[in-house]
């Protein structure tokens, strides 16, 4: 049975932690590189309710989008949150990985598989880290045939795990949508970006009032908004993270992408008007 660090080196290939931002904190958060694994969850979120699930399913190791410790600690008391968490960890004798930025940049990445779960042929980055480059935040593609805005907007929702909020939309409903702009996870800091790129539509999470107001209300012609929930724009990551480790290790490790929901938004109300 393979070791935990030879798991990490597989990951740490296809998502290495130099492309990482500089405040990121990624890497291997508990968990002994010597350990031998034979069963890996992966999730978008290390909370209890994934921890949970990697003790029902009997594995050894968490791999998550999210990082557990983001901000610098002092230590990790039992009777706080995180730090109860870390204590669970490591007395069931489970490994934490986050892989973060630096799989928002990888190619493929986080928004290559948003991309491609929507159906888009990936063309290129939207913010690359480099001229010319593969890697970077969110991608480009576009659709095989154009369709209305209104179509479109209801193949993302059919595309992604069910959440409270919903996909949601801004623009003309006939709008023709061929090219498209995503990025998972919070992108309103792209919305120019994706203005210049001339794209049609721009796919991405978390977009805030004033931003999104301030983009549709620009002068010309500007992308048509889908707003998404965070967990619900990075999930398929899960999925081609899954898939890299089941390749490397085919037959030795099982791989289970996590499909209990952890988006914090679980009631909805409606107006009685």
């Amino acid at each position: 049975m393979p070791a935990l660090a030879e798991i990490l080196d597989v990951l740490e290939r296809h998502y290495p932690p130099r492309l990482a931002e500089s405040w990121d904190a990624v890497g291997l958060v508990c968990g002994d590189p010597a350990e031998e694994v034979t069963r890996v969850l992966f999730c978008v979120d290390p909370v209890e309710e994934t921890v949970a699930e990697a003790e029902d399913l009997g594995a050894q190791l968490i791999v998550a989008h999210h990082p557990l410790l983001l901000r610098g600690v002092h230590g990790v008391p039992a009777d706080t949150v995180k730090g109860g968490l870390v204590h669970r960890l490591i007395r069931g004798g489970r490994a934490l990985y986050c892989a973060h930025t630096n799989a928002d940049s990888a190619d493929p990445g986080v928004s290559d598989a948003l991309a491609r779960a929507i159906g888009l042929e990936v063309d290129r980055p939207l913010d690359p880290q480099e001229p010319g480059g593969r890697t970077g935040i969110g991608r480009i593609g576009h659709l095989a045939e154009a369709e209305p805005f209104a179509v479109f907007l209801q193949r993302v929702a059919e595309a992604l795990p069910e959440t409270v909020p919903g996909v949601l939309g801004a623009g003309d409903p006939d709008r023709p949508i061929r090219t498209v702009a995503v990025s998972g996870g919070a992108g309103d800091s792209y919305l120019a970006r994706a203005s210049a790129e001339g794209v049609d539509a721009y796919v991405t999470a978390d977009l805030r009032h004033h931003p999104a107001g301030e983009h549709l209300a620009a002068t010309g012609v500007v992308p048509a908004l889908v707003g998404l929930t965070h967990w619900a724009s990075e999930w398929p990551w899960c999925g081609q993270a899954s898939a890299l480790v089941d390749t490397a290790f085919a037959g030795n490790v099982d791989t289970h992408v996590s499909t209990r929901c952890t988006d914090p938004w679980t009631v909805r109300a409606t107006s009685a008007g």
